[in-house]
């Protein structure tokens, strides 16, 4: 097992080599990687290639629709001058709070009942016109943005990692979770602007050509995707299927796209030609890009980890400490938050008793725990990575040095808290 985890540590170190000191293209170096680790691996040469393309096709099976109408929308946004009102509205209604904390806090609104991945695609470009307006450096929005969305996605139902944790867990009380959770996200996306309040201050403003003035286009896919989280509580009618797929993410973004082609409905048809051709052009790279990730993370899936999640989860002294270690090295393995979240509340959910956490409260601790390892660290077998670098137009060693650092900084604050919280909690 130490061998399988010097493996990944080799391939991570290749990545992170091969993305800040090569000229080689992050494609080739993700791919190179997964190839190195299956050699290490000793899987046979037919068998990592079939995993490869299955890992590539899954991601953009998931996401790829995705990406495509966001960045469409993203170039229609920018051809029609789209987000300007928005972002004058959020700077009227947040005008007490510095930029970077007032992005972290529309990242926290739309994360509870948007996926982050989809959140960050249709905010990114509202984010390019705050940077623009303001003349603020984009890679501290970014980061913002980035990790005030991820903190609800970990911590707060009904995104699907806390409320599958909350089903493994046998939690019966859903609010408290929600109450708890809401409120160490609202901390942890403190944490975030904080950050990137540090980074807009080291960093100088390069000037964009990204400008945006109708908000109707960006709120139309997250209104969509909103309705689709309160369709899950009500009572079955006619027609609630055709409605749920409407609001699927992909789906909400096409609806999206439709208004989008309205804002150029007064322009010659060669713009709306040329916005499609950009956002292809726009889109293929953050796709490949992404696959490859998903590509990696396929073959790092062929090594058990859970057992070796198991071996850990054997030293009960450690009480919270546990999930936490479990679901941090999950996530940094394989690279997905809600795998992480899911894996590990069932692997300590025989373990409840002996961690003292048997409670309806000693649960909600347990998953505030695994869910805060969850974001420790999002890098590159990460999906949520590749998509916060390249829809911002960040170098990966940039993506490293700022959305990295982020979120492993969340994940150490909200260990803190958490463990405040819970020694609190015991002491009562």
């Amino acid at each position: 097992m130490m061998f399988s985890l010097l493996s990944i540590f080799i391939a991570i170190v290749w990545i992170i080599l091969g993305t800040s000191f090569t000229k080689i293209h992050p494609i080739i170096i993700l791919l190179i990687a997964a190839v190195i680790l299956s050699i290490l691996l000793g899987i046979a040469p037919l068998e990592a290639t079939g995993l490869i393309f299955k890992g590539f096709s899954k991601i953009i099976t998931d996401i790829g629709l995705l990406i495509l109408f966001g960045t469409i929308i993203g170039a229609a946004l920018e051809q029609s001058n789209a987000t300007l009102a928005l972002a004058k509205g959020i700077l009227k209604s947040l005008q007490k709070l510095p930029l970077p904390y007032a992005v972290s806090c529309i990242g926290y609104l739309v994360s509870i009942p948007v996926f982050c991945d989809a959140a960050f695609v249709i905010l990114s470009q509202l984010n390019k016109t705050l940077s623009s307006q303001t003349k603020t450096p984009m890679v501290g929005l970014t980061v913002a943005l980035s990790t005030g969305l991820f903190a609800p996605h970990v911590l707060v139902p009904p995104t699907p990692g806390p409320l599958a944790a909350a089903a493994n867990l046998n939690l019966e009380n859903l609010i408290l979770l929600i109450v708890v959770g809401g409120s160490i996200a609202l901390i942890l996306i403190f944490v975030g602007g904080w950050y990137g309040n540090y980074l807009i201050k080291k960093n100088k403003y390069i000037e964009s050509d990204e400008s945006s003035k109708n908000k109707k286009t960006e709120e139309i896919p997250i209104s969509f995707m909103c309705l689709g989280t309160l369709l899950k509580i009500v009572p079955s009618f006619i027609g609630l299927e055709y409605l749920i797929f409407l609001t699927k993410p992909s789906a909400a973004l096409g609806i999206g796209l439709l208004f989008a082609f309205r804002l150029l409905i007064n322009q010659p048809k060669k713009n709306i030609r040329m916005v499609i051709k950009k956002g292809f052009k726009q889109a293929i790279p953050i796709l490949i890009i992404t696959g490859m990730g998903g590509a990696l993370g396929r073959v790092i899936q062929t090594i058990p980890l859970e057992d070796y999640a198991l071996e850990v989860s054997t030293f009960s002294g450690f009480g919270i400490l546990i999930p936490f270690m479990i679901a941090a090295l999950l996530k940094t393995a394989q690279g997905s938050s809600t795998v992480a979240i899911i894996t590990t509340s069932s692997i300590i959910f025989p373990l409840l008793s002996i961690l003292g956490l048997d409670s309806e409260m000693g649960k909600v601790w347990a998953i505030m725990a695994l869910g805060v390892g969850s974001m420790t660290v999002s890098h590159a077998n990460d999906s949520y990575f590749w998509i916060v670098s390249q829809m911002s137009g960040m170098n990966i060693k940039t993506a490293y040095k700022t959305h990295t650092v982020g979120t492993l900084l969340q994940g150490t604050v909200g260990l803190i808290v958490v463990f405040i919280g819970f020694t609190i909690w015991t002491s009562i």
